[in-house]
Protein backbone atom coordinates (compact mmCIF):
# COMPACT_ATOMS: atom_id res chain seq x y z
CA UNK A 1 0.00 0.00 0.00
CA UNK A 2 2.33 2.72 1.24
CA UNK A 3 5.30 1.80 -0.97
CA UNK A 4 3.47 2.44 -4.22
CA UNK A 5 2.23 5.77 -2.91
CA UNK A 6 5.68 6.72 -1.70
CA UNK A 7 7.42 5.96 -4.97
CA UNK A 8 4.97 8.22 -6.77
CA UNK A 9 5.36 11.11 -4.31
CA UNK A 10 9.01 11.27 -3.34
CA UNK A 11 9.46 14.48 -5.28
CA UNK A 12 6.46 16.17 -3.73
CA UNK A 13 7.35 18.84 -1.14
CA UNK A 14 5.44 19.66 2.01
CA UNK A 15 4.29 17.87 5.12
CA UNK A 16 1.39 15.87 3.66
CA UNK A 17 1.26 12.26 4.78
CA UNK A 18 1.49 9.43 2.26
CA UNK A 19 -1.58 7.60 3.47
CA UNK A 20 -2.86 5.31 6.19
CA UNK A 21 -1.47 1.86 6.89
CA UNK A 22 -3.54 -0.90 8.46
CA UNK A 23 -2.59 -3.93 10.53
CA UNK A 24 -1.94 -7.31 8.91
CA UNK A 25 -3.89 -10.06 10.68
CA UNK A 26 -4.88 -13.44 9.26
CA UNK A 27 -3.88 -12.45 5.75
CA UNK A 28 -5.93 -9.23 5.65
CA UNK A 29 -5.15 -5.55 6.18
CA UNK A 30 -7.53 -4.44 8.92
CA UNK A 31 -7.98 -1.32 11.07
CA UNK A 32 -7.24 -1.41 14.78
CA UNK A 33 -10.26 -2.32 16.91
CA UNK A 34 -9.94 1.06 18.65
CA UNK A 35 -9.84 2.91 15.35
CA UNK A 36 -6.68 4.73 16.48
CA UNK A 37 -3.73 5.70 14.28
CA UNK A 38 -0.28 7.04 15.13
CA UNK A 39 2.17 9.07 13.06
CA UNK A 40 5.45 7.72 11.79
CA UNK A 41 8.09 10.38 11.06
CA UNK A 42 11.07 10.81 8.80
CA UNK A 43 13.88 11.57 11.29
CA UNK A 44 15.83 13.44 8.61
CA UNK A 45 13.08 16.02 8.10
CA UNK A 46 10.73 15.50 11.09
CA UNK A 47 7.95 15.15 8.51
CA UNK A 48 4.97 12.85 9.06
CA UNK A 49 5.26 10.23 6.32
CA UNK A 50 2.30 7.99 7.19
CA UNK A 51 -0.36 7.25 9.75
CA UNK A 52 -0.37 3.65 11.00
CA UNK A 53 -3.15 1.75 12.73
CA UNK A 54 -2.32 1.47 16.44
CA UNK A 55 -2.67 -2.08 17.70
CA UNK A 56 -3.52 -2.80 21.32
CA UNK A 57 -4.58 -5.85 23.33
CA UNK A 58 -7.71 -6.61 21.27
CA UNK A 59 -5.74 -6.62 18.02
CA UNK A 60 -2.96 -8.73 19.52
CA UNK A 61 -5.57 -11.21 20.70
CA UNK A 62 -6.96 -11.49 17.16
CA UNK A 63 -3.46 -11.90 15.71
CA UNK A 64 -2.51 -14.61 18.21
CA UNK A 65 -5.74 -16.47 17.47
CA UNK A 66 -4.98 -16.32 13.74
CA UNK A 67 -1.44 -17.55 14.36
CA UNK A 68 -2.76 -20.44 16.46
CA UNK A 69 -5.20 -21.49 13.73
CA UNK A 70 -2.44 -21.42 11.12
CA UNK A 71 -0.11 -23.38 13.39
CA UNK A 72 -2.69 -26.09 13.95
CA UNK A 73 -3.87 -25.94 10.35
CA UNK A 74 -2.24 -25.31 6.99
CA UNK A 75 1.25 -24.36 8.18
CA UNK A 76 1.54 -26.99 10.86
CA UNK A 77 0.36 -29.74 8.53
CA UNK A 78 2.62 -28.73 5.65
CA UNK A 79 5.66 -30.79 4.68
CA UNK A 80 8.86 -29.21 5.94
CA UNK A 81 10.30 -29.18 2.42
CA UNK A 82 7.26 -27.25 1.17
CA UNK A 83 7.73 -24.68 3.95
CA UNK A 84 11.29 -24.25 2.76
CA UNK A 85 10.16 -23.75 -0.84
CA UNK A 86 7.71 -21.03 0.24
CA UNK A 87 10.43 -19.26 2.23
CA UNK A 88 12.66 -19.35 -0.86
CA UNK A 89 9.82 -17.89 -2.93
CA UNK A 90 9.42 -15.15 -0.32
CA UNK A 91 13.13 -14.37 -0.64
CA UNK A 92 12.75 -14.06 -4.39
CA UNK A 93 9.85 -11.60 -4.03
CA UNK A 94 11.91 -9.55 -1.56
CA UNK A 95 14.72 -9.50 -4.10
CA UNK A 96 12.34 -8.35 -6.84
CA UNK A 97 11.00 -5.58 -4.59
CA UNK A 98 14.31 -4.59 -3.04
CA UNK A 99 14.47 -1.10 -4.56
CA UNK A 100 11.12 -0.17 -3.05
CA UNK A 101 12.00 -1.76 0.30
CA UNK A 102 15.31 0.11 0.44
CA UNK A 103 13.67 3.45 -0.34
CA UNK A 104 10.95 2.90 2.25
CA UNK A 105 13.38 1.77 4.96
CA UNK A 106 15.45 4.89 4.34
CA UNK A 107 12.41 7.12 4.57
CA UNK A 108 11.14 5.54 7.79
CA UNK A 109 14.47 5.14 9.60
CA UNK A 110 16.68 7.90 8.18
CA UNK A 111 19.30 5.36 7.08
CA UNK A 112 21.28 6.20 3.94
CA UNK A 113 19.89 4.41 0.90
CA UNK A 114 23.39 3.25 0.00
CA UNK A 115 23.91 1.60 3.40
CA UNK A 116 20.61 -0.30 3.27
CA UNK A 117 21.36 -1.45 -0.27
CA UNK A 118 24.87 -2.64 0.64
CA UNK A 119 24.23 -4.07 4.10
CA UNK A 120 20.69 -4.43 5.42
CA UNK A 121 18.86 -5.82 2.40
CA UNK A 122 21.57 -8.37 1.45
CA UNK A 123 21.62 -9.51 5.09
CA UNK A 124 17.84 -10.02 4.99
CA UNK A 125 18.13 -12.22 1.91
CA UNK A 126 21.09 -14.17 3.30
CA UNK A 127 19.27 -14.94 6.55
CA UNK A 128 16.05 -15.99 4.86
CA UNK A 129 17.71 -18.27 2.31
CA UNK A 130 19.97 -19.77 4.99
CA UNK A 131 17.05 -20.83 7.17
CA UNK A 132 14.84 -21.79 4.23
CA UNK A 133 17.48 -24.40 3.49
CA UNK A 134 17.21 -25.70 7.06
CA UNK A 135 13.44 -26.26 6.97
CA UNK A 136 13.61 -29.97 6.03
CA UNK A 137 16.80 -30.69 8.00
CA UNK A 138 15.58 -30.06 11.54
CA UNK A 139 15.92 -33.65 12.68
CA UNK A 140 15.92 -35.71 15.81
CA UNK A 141 18.21 -38.68 16.32
CA UNK A 142 18.11 -42.31 17.27
CA UNK A 143 19.76 -42.85 20.66
CA UNK A 144 20.54 -46.50 21.58
CA UNK A 145 19.47 -46.29 25.23
CA UNK A 146 18.03 -49.84 25.32
CA UNK A 147 18.45 -53.02 23.34
CA UNK A 148 14.78 -54.01 23.57
CA UNK A 149 13.27 -50.69 22.45
CA UNK A 150 13.59 -48.00 19.81
CA UNK A 151 14.62 -44.77 21.54
CA UNK A 152 14.81 -41.52 19.61
CA UNK A 153 14.15 -37.77 19.71
CA UNK A 154 12.07 -35.48 17.54
CA UNK A 155 12.16 -31.71 17.23
CA UNK A 156 8.69 -30.15 17.18
CA UNK A 157 7.88 -26.46 16.54
CA UNK A 158 7.25 -24.61 19.77
CA UNK A 159 4.05 -22.93 18.53
CA UNK A 160 3.09 -19.25 18.35
CA UNK A 161 6.00 -16.80 18.59
CA UNK A 162 5.76 -13.15 19.59
CA UNK A 163 8.59 -11.20 17.92
CA UNK A 164 9.34 -7.66 19.10
CA UNK A 165 11.74 -5.80 16.81
CA UNK A 166 13.67 -2.54 17.44
CA UNK A 167 13.82 0.53 15.25
CA UNK A 168 17.53 0.57 14.39
CA UNK A 169 17.52 -2.37 11.93
CA UNK A 170 13.85 -3.08 11.23
CA UNK A 171 14.28 -5.27 8.17
CA UNK A 172 17.41 -7.11 9.23
CA UNK A 173 16.62 -7.89 12.87
CA UNK A 174 13.04 -8.69 11.91
CA UNK A 175 14.31 -11.40 9.58
CA UNK A 176 16.69 -12.74 12.24
CA UNK A 177 13.54 -13.70 14.14
CA UNK A 178 11.12 -14.57 11.36
CA UNK A 179 13.31 -16.88 9.27
CA UNK A 180 14.28 -19.48 11.92
CA UNK A 181 10.83 -19.42 13.53
CA UNK A 182 9.04 -20.06 10.24
CA UNK A 183 11.60 -22.64 9.09
CA UNK A 184 10.87 -24.62 12.26
CA UNK A 185 7.14 -24.55 11.55
CA UNK A 186 6.15 -21.89 14.10
CA UNK A 187 3.79 -19.03 13.36
CA UNK A 188 4.56 -15.42 14.30
CA UNK A 189 2.95 -12.26 15.56
CA UNK A 190 5.43 -9.49 14.77
CA UNK A 191 5.36 -6.17 16.60
CA UNK A 192 7.68 -3.74 14.83
CA UNK A 193 8.86 -0.64 16.66
CA UNK A 194 6.30 2.14 16.45
CA UNK A 195 9.08 4.34 15.06
CA UNK A 196 9.70 2.12 11.99
CA UNK A 197 6.65 -0.01 11.13
CA UNK A 198 6.37 0.38 7.36
CA UNK A 199 8.72 -2.24 5.92
CA UNK A 200 7.41 -4.90 8.31
CA UNK A 201 3.94 -4.46 6.85
CA UNK A 202 5.27 -4.67 3.31
CA UNK A 203 7.27 -7.80 4.15
CA UNK A 204 4.09 -9.38 5.48
CA UNK A 205 2.32 -8.63 2.21
CA UNK A 206 5.18 -10.19 0.25
CA UNK A 207 4.98 -13.31 2.43
CA UNK A 208 1.32 -13.70 1.50
CA UNK A 209 2.16 -13.15 -2.18
CA UNK A 210 4.74 -15.93 -1.91
CA UNK A 211 2.01 -18.36 -0.84
CA UNK A 212 2.69 -18.43 2.89
CA UNK A 213 -0.76 -19.10 4.37
CA UNK A 214 -2.79 -16.40 6.14
CA UNK A 215 -2.13 -16.22 9.87
CA UNK A 216 1.43 -17.54 9.63
CA UNK A 217 2.86 -14.00 9.80
CA UNK A 218 0.79 -11.27 11.43
CA UNK A 219 2.06 -7.68 11.84
CA UNK A 220 0.70 -5.49 14.65
CA UNK A 221 2.40 -2.08 14.89
CA UNK A 222 1.83 -0.35 18.19
CA UNK A 223 3.43 0.82 21.41
CA UNK A 224 5.41 -1.35 23.79
CA UNK A 225 3.24 -0.65 26.82
CA UNK A 226 0.08 -1.73 24.99
CA UNK A 227 0.68 -4.00 22.00
CA UNK A 228 4.06 -5.24 23.22
CA UNK A 229 2.85 -5.97 26.74
CA UNK A 230 -0.25 -7.73 25.41
CA UNK A 231 1.93 -9.99 23.28
CA UNK A 232 4.32 -10.79 26.10
CA UNK A 233 1.54 -11.54 28.57
CA UNK A 234 -0.70 -13.46 26.18
CA UNK A 235 -1.38 -16.98 27.50
CA UNK A 236 -1.45 -18.49 23.99
CA UNK A 237 1.98 -17.20 22.97
CA UNK A 238 4.59 -19.92 23.44
CA UNK A 239 7.77 -17.88 22.97
CA UNK A 240 8.86 -14.24 22.87
CA UNK A 241 11.97 -13.07 21.06
CA UNK A 242 13.00 -9.49 21.78
CA UNK A 243 15.77 -7.08 20.83
CA UNK A 244 15.99 -3.86 22.83
CA UNK A 245 16.97 -2.43 26.20
CA UNK A 246 17.76 -4.35 29.41
CA UNK A 247 14.97 -2.48 31.23
CA UNK A 248 12.35 -3.73 28.79
CA UNK A 249 13.98 -7.15 28.75
CA UNK A 250 13.36 -7.46 32.48
CA UNK A 251 9.72 -6.49 31.97
CA UNK A 252 9.41 -9.19 29.33
CA UNK A 253 10.79 -11.80 31.71
CA UNK A 254 8.20 -10.83 34.27
CA UNK A 255 5.41 -11.03 31.73
CA UNK A 256 6.63 -14.34 30.32
CA UNK A 257 6.39 -15.94 33.76
CA UNK A 258 2.59 -16.15 33.43
CA UNK A 259 2.66 -19.24 31.25
CA UNK A 260 6.41 -19.89 31.49
CA UNK A 261 6.87 -19.04 27.82
CA UNK A 262 10.34 -19.37 26.38
CA UNK A 263 12.29 -16.12 25.92
CA UNK A 264 15.24 -14.98 23.82
CA UNK A 265 16.68 -11.56 24.72
CA UNK A 266 19.27 -9.47 22.90
CA UNK A 267 19.70 -6.39 25.05
CA UNK A 268 22.46 -4.23 23.69
CA UNK A 269 26.13 -3.82 24.44
CA UNK A 270 29.08 -1.61 25.15
CA UNK A 271 31.67 -3.56 23.19
CA UNK A 272 35.36 -3.04 24.01
CA UNK A 273 38.15 -2.90 21.44
CA UNK A 274 41.75 -3.49 22.53
CA UNK A 275 44.46 -2.24 20.15
CA UNK A 276 47.83 -3.69 21.13
CA UNK A 277 51.33 -2.37 20.50
CA UNK A 278 51.89 -4.64 17.47
CA UNK A 279 48.54 -3.90 15.83
CA UNK A 280 48.12 -2.77 12.25
CA UNK A 281 47.03 0.71 13.30
CA UNK A 282 45.77 1.79 9.90
CA UNK A 283 43.55 -1.29 9.57
CA UNK A 284 42.34 -0.94 13.16
CA UNK A 285 41.37 2.72 12.68
CA UNK A 286 39.41 1.97 9.50
CA UNK A 287 37.61 -0.93 11.15
CA UNK A 288 36.79 0.96 14.34
CA UNK A 289 35.28 3.81 12.33
CA UNK A 290 33.00 1.41 10.48
CA UNK A 291 32.20 -0.47 13.68
CA UNK A 292 31.32 2.70 15.59
CA UNK A 293 29.73 5.06 13.05
CA UNK A 294 27.83 2.48 10.99
CA UNK A 295 24.13 3.36 11.16
CA UNK A 296 25.08 6.60 12.96
CA UNK A 297 26.33 4.46 15.85
CA UNK A 298 22.84 3.14 16.51
CA UNK A 299 23.75 -0.53 16.75
CA UNK A 300 23.88 -2.90 19.70
CA UNK A 301 26.92 -4.58 18.19
CA UNK A 302 29.63 -1.99 17.62
CA UNK A 303 33.00 -0.61 18.67
CA UNK A 304 31.91 1.47 21.66
CA UNK A 305 34.97 1.73 23.92
CA UNK A 306 38.50 1.64 22.49
CA UNK A 307 41.59 0.93 24.59
CA UNK A 308 44.85 1.65 22.73
CA UNK A 309 48.37 0.77 23.87
CA UNK A 310 50.35 3.84 24.87
CA UNK A 311 53.05 3.19 22.25
CA UNK A 312 50.59 3.54 19.33
CA UNK A 313 47.94 5.72 20.98
CA UNK A 314 48.95 9.08 19.45
CA UNK A 315 49.15 7.69 15.91
CA UNK A 316 45.84 5.87 16.30
CA UNK A 317 44.00 8.93 17.60
CA UNK A 318 45.48 11.20 14.93
CA UNK A 319 44.30 8.92 12.11
CA UNK A 320 40.96 8.38 13.81
CA UNK A 321 40.14 12.07 14.11
CA UNK A 322 41.25 12.80 10.53
CA UNK A 323 39.04 10.07 9.09
CA UNK A 324 36.05 10.79 11.31
CA UNK A 325 36.17 14.37 10.05
CA UNK A 326 35.24 13.09 6.58
CA UNK A 327 31.86 11.79 7.73
CA UNK A 328 28.93 13.94 6.68
CA UNK A 329 25.58 13.54 8.47
CA UNK A 330 22.67 14.10 6.15
CA UNK A 331 19.31 12.98 4.81
CA UNK A 332 19.63 9.29 4.06
CA UNK A 333 17.29 9.50 1.07
CA UNK A 334 19.56 12.04 -0.66
CA UNK A 335 22.10 10.39 -2.93
CA UNK A 336 25.34 12.02 -1.82
CA UNK A 337 28.31 12.32 -4.18
CA UNK A 338 30.26 10.19 -1.68
CA UNK A 339 27.50 8.05 -0.17
CA UNK A 340 29.95 5.93 1.84
CA UNK A 341 30.66 9.04 3.90
CA UNK A 342 26.99 9.87 4.43
CA UNK A 343 25.61 9.26 7.93
CA UNK A 344 21.92 9.47 8.74
CA UNK A 345 20.26 11.14 11.71
CA UNK A 346 19.71 9.99 15.26
CA UNK A 347 16.28 8.44 15.18
CA UNK A 348 14.62 10.64 17.80
CA UNK A 349 15.21 14.01 19.39
CA UNK A 350 15.28 12.32 22.81
CA UNK A 351 18.00 9.98 21.61
CA UNK A 352 20.14 12.87 20.39
CA UNK A 353 19.62 14.78 23.63
CA UNK A 354 20.73 11.71 25.60
CA UNK A 355 23.91 11.46 23.51
CA UNK A 356 24.74 15.12 24.06
CA UNK A 357 24.30 14.66 27.81
CA UNK A 358 26.61 11.64 27.78
CA UNK A 359 29.26 13.58 25.86
CA UNK A 360 28.97 16.52 28.26
CA UNK A 361 29.39 14.17 31.21
CA UNK A 362 32.50 12.63 29.68
CA UNK A 363 34.11 15.99 28.92
CA UNK A 364 33.20 17.67 32.22
CA UNK A 365 34.74 14.72 34.04
CA UNK A 366 38.14 15.15 32.40
CA UNK A 367 37.76 13.82 28.85
CA UNK A 368 38.82 15.88 25.84
CA UNK A 369 36.42 16.47 22.96
CA UNK A 370 38.59 15.96 19.87
CA UNK A 371 35.95 16.36 17.17
CA UNK A 372 32.23 16.55 16.57
CA UNK A 373 29.13 17.24 18.58
CA UNK A 374 27.43 19.74 16.27
CA UNK A 375 23.75 19.24 15.50
CA UNK A 376 23.43 20.88 12.08
CA UNK A 377 22.43 24.37 11.14
CA UNK A 378 19.00 24.16 9.52
CA UNK A 379 17.13 23.04 12.63
CA UNK A 380 15.38 20.13 10.86
CA UNK A 381 16.27 16.51 11.44
CA UNK A 382 17.94 15.00 14.49
CA UNK A 383 21.52 15.04 13.26
CA UNK A 384 24.72 14.76 15.27
CA UNK A 385 28.24 15.20 13.92
CA UNK A 386 30.38 12.16 14.87
CA UNK A 387 32.22 12.57 18.15
CA UNK A 388 35.57 11.36 19.51
CA UNK A 389 36.35 11.90 23.21
CA UNK A 390 39.85 11.17 24.49
CA UNK A 391 40.49 9.73 27.94
CA UNK A 392 37.10 10.11 29.66
CA UNK A 393 37.02 8.83 33.22
CA UNK A 394 36.21 5.13 33.55
CA UNK A 395 33.33 6.18 35.82
CA UNK A 396 31.81 8.51 33.20
CA UNK A 397 28.56 7.80 31.44
CA UNK A 398 30.46 7.34 28.18
CA UNK A 399 32.23 4.33 29.69
CA UNK A 400 29.51 2.93 31.97
CA UNK A 401 26.40 3.18 29.79
CA UNK A 402 25.47 1.96 26.35
CA UNK A 403 26.10 4.94 24.08
CA UNK A 404 23.66 4.54 21.21
CA UNK A 405 24.98 6.94 18.63
CA UNK A 406 28.09 8.23 16.80
CA UNK A 407 30.18 8.87 19.91
CA UNK A 408 33.48 7.08 20.60
CA UNK A 409 35.57 7.26 23.79
CA UNK A 410 39.25 6.35 23.33
CA UNK A 411 41.59 5.52 26.23
CA UNK A 412 45.23 4.50 26.51
CA UNK A 413 46.67 1.54 28.41
CA UNK A 414 50.12 0.17 29.17
CA UNK A 415 49.34 -3.14 30.89
CA UNK A 416 47.35 -5.86 29.09
CA UNK A 417 45.81 -7.14 32.32
CA UNK A 418 44.52 -3.63 33.00
CA UNK A 419 43.04 -3.44 29.49
CA UNK A 420 41.16 -6.71 30.04
CA UNK A 421 39.85 -5.54 33.41
CA UNK A 422 38.65 -2.24 31.96
CA UNK A 423 37.09 -4.02 29.00
CA UNK A 424 35.06 -6.15 31.42
CA UNK A 425 34.11 -3.20 33.63
CA UNK A 426 30.63 -2.87 32.14
CA UNK A 427 27.24 -4.43 32.77
CA UNK A 428 27.17 -5.56 29.14
CA UNK A 429 28.79 -8.48 27.36
CA UNK A 430 27.77 -8.65 23.71
CA UNK A 431 30.85 -8.34 21.48
CA UNK A 432 34.55 -7.58 21.78
CA UNK A 433 37.57 -7.13 19.55
CA UNK A 434 41.34 -7.35 19.86
CA UNK A 435 43.96 -6.16 17.40
CA UNK A 436 47.28 -8.00 17.70
CA UNK A 437 49.38 -10.72 16.06
CA UNK A 438 50.52 -12.15 19.39
CA UNK A 439 48.87 -15.58 19.74
CA UNK A 440 49.13 -15.46 23.54
CA UNK A 441 47.20 -12.20 23.75
CA UNK A 442 44.64 -13.43 21.21
CA UNK A 443 43.83 -16.52 23.25
CA UNK A 444 43.82 -14.61 26.53
CA UNK A 445 41.37 -12.09 25.14
CA UNK A 446 39.11 -14.82 23.72
CA UNK A 447 39.03 -16.56 27.10
CA UNK A 448 39.00 -13.62 29.51
CA UNK A 449 36.84 -10.93 27.90
CA UNK A 450 33.26 -11.37 29.06
CA UNK A 451 31.32 -11.31 25.80
CA UNK A 452 29.28 -13.51 23.52
CA UNK A 453 31.56 -12.93 20.53
CA UNK A 454 35.21 -11.96 20.06
CA UNK A 455 36.75 -10.75 16.80
CA UNK A 456 40.50 -10.78 16.15
CA UNK A 457 41.86 -8.18 13.71
CA UNK A 458 38.29 -7.83 12.43
CA UNK A 459 35.37 -5.44 12.79
CA UNK A 460 32.19 -6.39 14.61
CA UNK A 461 30.05 -8.32 12.16
CA UNK A 462 27.56 -11.18 12.45
CA UNK A 463 27.20 -14.26 10.29
CA UNK A 464 24.14 -16.43 9.72
CA UNK A 465 26.24 -19.53 10.32
CA UNK A 466 27.58 -18.42 13.72
CA UNK A 467 25.46 -18.03 16.87
CA UNK A 468 24.99 -14.43 17.99
CA UNK A 469 24.08 -13.32 21.50
CA UNK A 470 25.50 -11.90 24.69
CA UNK A 471 26.15 -12.50 28.36
CA UNK A 472 25.49 -10.41 31.47
CA UNK A 473 23.07 -7.54 30.76
CA UNK A 474 23.32 -8.17 27.03
CA UNK A 475 20.74 -10.93 27.42
CA UNK A 476 20.65 -14.63 26.74
CA UNK A 477 19.71 -17.05 24.01
CA UNK A 478 21.14 -17.08 20.50
CA UNK A 479 20.17 -15.81 17.11
CA UNK A 480 21.81 -17.11 13.92
CA UNK A 481 23.28 -20.55 13.38
CA UNK A 482 21.84 -23.89 14.35
CA UNK A 483 21.48 -22.57 17.88
CA UNK A 484 18.69 -20.20 16.81
CA UNK A 485 16.67 -23.16 15.52
CA UNK A 486 16.84 -24.88 18.90
CA UNK A 487 15.07 -21.93 20.52
CA UNK A 488 12.00 -22.45 18.32
CA UNK A 489 11.55 -26.19 18.88
CA UNK A 490 10.75 -28.57 21.68
CA UNK A 491 12.85 -31.74 21.83
CA UNK A 492 10.70 -34.76 22.62
CA UNK A 493 12.10 -38.16 23.61
CA UNK A 494 10.24 -41.26 22.35
CA UNK A 495 10.62 -44.82 23.66
CA UNK A 496 9.00 -47.57 21.59
CA UNK A 497 8.92 -50.81 23.54
CA UNK A 498 7.61 -54.30 22.79
CA UNK A 499 10.00 -54.77 19.89
CA UNK A 500 11.96 -57.68 21.34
Amino acid sequence: MIIDTYLKKTAAPGPATLGRELLLIDGRRVPAVSGKFFDTLDPSTERVIAQVAEADAADVDAAVAAARRAFEGAWGQMRAADRGHLLMRWAELIRQNQDALVELESLDSGKPVSAIRRQDLPAVLDTLTYYAGWADKINGQVIPARLDALTYTVREPIGVVGAIVPWNFPLMIGMWKLAPALACGCTVVLKPAELTPLTALKMGELALAAGIPPGVLNVVPGYGKTAGAALVNHPDVDKVTFTGSPAVGREILRGAAGNLKRVTLELGGSDPVIVCADADVDAAVKAVIIGRYWNAGQACLGCKRVFVHDSVYDGFVSQLVERVGRYEPGDGAVKAEKPKLRMGPIHTRQGRDELLEQVEDGVSGGGELLIGGGTGGNGKGWFLEPVVVAEPADTSRLMREEVFGPVLPVSRFTDFDDAIARANDTPYGLGSSIWTHDARLIHRAAQEIESGMTWVNQIHYGYDELPFGGVKASGYGKEHGIEALDSYVEIKSVVVGGLA
